[in-house]
């Protein structure tokens, strides 16, 4: 059951022809927006309902103001009149404040553990080869290897490797047991293997680092965070966003947020 503010924002939202749904898993999200049409995930929080209402409104908003942001991902100079450093800089801060998720801590603390672990491997291989460089060839290592099953670790941290045409034997190798799979195998080519391991893991949590700040840092995103923050908190959002809430109050009463400044004052 939704409170009065719930209740009075989706009336408001659908006398202008949006449709509402609330009983939705909002395609992985609190929260979707598409063609007039805003989803609220059946699975949020009572109390971020409304915020999250809110983002979706301004989404709609943006949409009027910027007709292919959906295509795009939006244009701040469309927005506020302006794209530069310290616009996008308040925004994004405005944006930490409304979303912790925002702050990428997990990934980040992910990020710190890989680094120490390729380090850690690094040092094992340099105790036996000094010279060694990850950035060069470990031409001691590629021969050693040629011959060997543990090839395939270099590719799978697991692999079940199949072997026979008639009679079929398998082997199941992992990075976790190559002292026991390979007893003969020195130990700077095993700190090897499990270091290439950890550079994959490191360019994959890489990768996922810089599609979250992508979509975080989209124009569309940092706005509609901007409108929910002024709803959350306007004191906090003055004071971490002066200037772009300037900006934006002055287009707002300009109406050039059309019925945005029927429900943000």
């Amino acid at each position: 059951m939704f409170m009065k503010v719930e209740q009075l924002l989706i009336s408001y939202f659908e006398s202008l022809g949006i449709d509402v749904h609330t009983g939705t898993k909002a395609r992985g999200h609190q929260g979707f927006y598409l063609d007039k049409r805003i989803d609220i995930s059946k699975n949020i929080k009572p109390e971020r309902v409304a915020p999250t209402l809110i983002h979706e409104f301004a989404h709609y908003i943006h949409s009027k103001v910027e007709p292919e942001m959906l295509r795009t991902g939006g244009s701040l100079y469309k927005l506020f009149g302006a794209d530069d450093e310290e616009l996008r800089s308040e925004l994004i801060k405005v944006t930490n404040f409304v979303d912790e998720n925002s702050h990428l801590k997990k990934l980040y603390e992910h990020k710190k553990l890989l680094n120490e672990k390729i380090k850690y491997y690094d040092s094992i291989i340099k105790s036996y080869y000094p010279k060694f460089q990850r950035s060069k060839r470990f031409r001691e290592f590629e021969r050693y290897i040629k011959s060997s099953d543990a090839k395939y670790l270099l590719k799978y941290d697991r692999i079940k490797l199949v072997k026979g045409f008639i009679v079929k034997s398998a082997k199941l190798y992992t990075i976790d047991n190559i002292e026991k799979d390979f007893p003969d195998m020195p130990p700077a080519f095993a700190a090897y293997i499990r270091l290439k391991s950890y550079q994959k893991r490191q360019a994959n949590n890489s990768k996922r680092i810089n599609k979250y700040k992508k979509y975080y840092e989209k124009p569309t995103e940092l706005f509609a965070r901007f409108v929910e923050s002024l709803y959350l908190d306007k004191n906090v959002t003055v004071k971490i966003a002066p200037r772009a809430t300037k900006i934006f109050y002055r287009l707002l009463e300009g109406g050039y947020y059309y019925e945005l400044k029927n429900i943000i004052y």
